[in-house]
């Protein structure tokens, strides 16, 4: 079956997913992602056969480096959104490798992408790419977070050194307005793009804890990995059915992606 083509974006900007071939990390330590970040400057940093300035590729409005993928929010500039990341893919992937000794992909062969054509939607992505280590739980708030664009437009990174046209936001509202969004968590029901197959989860988290709830009595999600095998399986499965996504339920009950991507491969 031919791939889908991607949706195009009216006003050039796109919310960008890349990640990791087979899932797995593309961060090790510092230097990845300081390299990531370069190779996104070198993105804004272009020259011709005479040392000429020549136009950015893009225009970054927010990143963020997870360990095994990437948050972008960005608009092309020259070419279309494929040349575009490919440029991007292909420095860091050169680094990768030859630091590592490996060969071959280091990004899933196709990243994910959606068009982003009006400001509320804009400012949804801003909070949401910058939530996505707290909703991970690796810190507990977003000010903690290192490798995102947010101290970008806190200030805490000067412009000059920066890498976001953080303007393009903070001309339209407040950064006590901006501060107030981005620390105030998303509601579960709010859809980007996600980790798993499908481009939205097709359920919220809300749905999925009620569910929980009124069929098995359980009032903390997490509770579920600390069932017995069988009965564990069971509501993973039941959830699945119900449209759950499996980096969904990963996080909600606590129970590895592995374990949920082998019941999914069994219904």
């Amino acid at each position: 079956m031919p791939r889908q083509a991607r949706k195009e974006s009216g006003s050039g900007i796109y919310h960008v997913m890349l990640r990791g071939i087979n899932r797995q990390d593309i961060f090790e330590d510092v230097e990845d992602y300081m390299r990531m970040l370069r190779c996104m400057q070198l993105m804004q940093e272009q020259y011709d056969d005479q040392g000429n300035r020549l136009p950015p590729l893009c225009t970054f409005y927010a990143y963020c480096l997870m360990s095994n993928h990437v948050h972008l929010l960005l608009r092309v500039n020259q070419e279309d959104i494929g040349s575009t990341i490919k440029h991007l893919t292909v420095m860091y992937a050169m680094y990768y490798n030859q630091k590592y000794s490996r060969s071959g992909h280091v990004f899933q062969d196709r990243f994910k992408s959606e068009p982003v054509n009006d400001l509320a939607y804009f400012v949804t992505l801003l909070r949401y790419i910058h939530q996505n280590p707290t909703k991970a739980g690796m810190v507990g708030k977003v000010d903690d977070y290192h490798w995102s664009s947010w101290k970008e437009y806190t200030g805490e990174i000067p412009a000059a050194l920066g890498l976001c046209a953080t303007n393009a936001i903070l001309k339209r509202m407040s950064l006590d307005e901006l501060k107030e969004l981005v620390e105030v968590p998303l509601d579960d029901d709010v859809q980007c793009l996600d980790l798993d197959e499908g481009i939205k989860i097709s359920v919220g988290d809300r749905e999925i804890r009620q569910y929980l709830l009124d069929s098995y009595g359980i009032t903390d999600s997490v509770k579920v990995q600390e069932m017995d095998k069988e009965k564990r399986n069971e509501i993973i499965v039941c959830c699945l059915e119900r449209g759950a996504g499996m980096r969904q339920l990963s996080r909600l009950t606590g129970v590895t992606y592995g374990v949920i991507n082998r019941l999914r491969g069994r219904m």
